[in-house]
């Protein structure tokens, strides 16, 4: 597996797979890796020639007073995983490699406009989609995949990226993966790290709440605010549960809905303790 650092070195290792007429996956992530991650990967290499992974911290994601600093790392860890898992290249570069004016910030971002990005997430983060948008586009500059894999726990970043792609024209296909869970159901996640062992048990309640929303929709409850409420008091009887958003929304527009149809996504942030730990279901066609 290579090793790149620099955005050259990357162009390079791509620009001679593609003259071999090579299909090309990327895997962005932030690092400090898991099995939903490892999942990522798999999709990839399953589909694609060879396969680079992004290994990066995106500063212009992340607001004064959030988890930049200590966002865990590990770098060792994720390129044993990687390696494991058949990745071709892993892209770990410097902040100033990305960001090249220096500090992490830039004079240009890539920022979808309409109220997508604003919403869920976005209503108490809200410069972190137009860093992802921005991080994501210079990586698929870099990259220039046929094939760019995403996990649906992040639903929606997954939206406003495939927004973006269409937006730009940039001819990626764009894969959603299914969230991997642990064995009792606590959604994957790098900051899971953060959780003492009573907040542990306690991060339960999230795919509890998901799979009753899930119950009550198989059971043929039409009435998204129903089982956003339902979802909503099951939470809030977890003592280290402080709800960021419990919402129904259209999955492709992040516009609430008020009718359970397809594409509705129901999506949660809550806080444990002071860990912001996200999860989500949708209801397909």
């Amino acid at each position: 597996m290579i090793i790149a650092t620099t955005i050259e070195d990357v162009r390079c290792a791509v620009r001679a797979w593609k003259q071999e007429g090579l299909t090309v996956g990327l895997v962005p992530t932030m690092g400090y890796l898991h099995e939903g991650h490892a999942s990522l990967v798999d999709a990839a290499v399953a589909s694609c020639d060879r396969v680079v992974t992004s290994d990066f911290v995106n500063p212009t994601q992340f607001a004064p007073g959030e988890d930049l600093e200590s966002y865990p790392r590990d770098f060792d860890h994720d390129c044993a995983l990687l390696e494991e898992h058949g990745c071709d290249l892993v892209f770990y570069p410097s902040v100033d490699e990305m960001y090249p004016d220096g500090g992490g910030t830039t004079d240009t971002y890539v920022e979808i406009l309409n109220n997508m990005p604003k919403q869920l997430c976005g209503k108490t983060r809200p410069i972190h989609f137009r860093g992802v948008c921005t991080v994501v586009s210079k990586l698929f500059n870099i990259v220039t995949p046929d094939k760019a894999f995403f996990g649906q726990k992040d639903a929606q970043q997954l939206a406003v990226i495939r927004k973006m792609v269409r937006d730009l024209l940039y001819g990626i296909e764009i894969v959603g993966c299914p969230i991997v869970r642990e064995a009792d159901g606590l959604a994957k996640s790098s900051r899971n790290t953060y959780l003492n062992p009573e907040e542990r048990k306690a991060a339960l309640v999230l795919s509890q709440a998901v799979r009753l929303g899930e119950s009550m929709v198989a059971e043929g409850e039409a009435n998204a605010d129903e089982v956003v409420r339902a979802m909503t008091e099951l939470i809030q009887a977890e003592p280290l549960a402080r709800i960021d958003y419990v919402e129904a929304v259209d999955g492709v527009t992040m516009e609430n809905v008020s009718v359970v149809k397809a594409p509705t996504l129901f999506a949660m942030a809550v806080y444990i303790g002071t860990t912001r730990l996200i999860d989500n279901f949708s209801v397909e066609a």
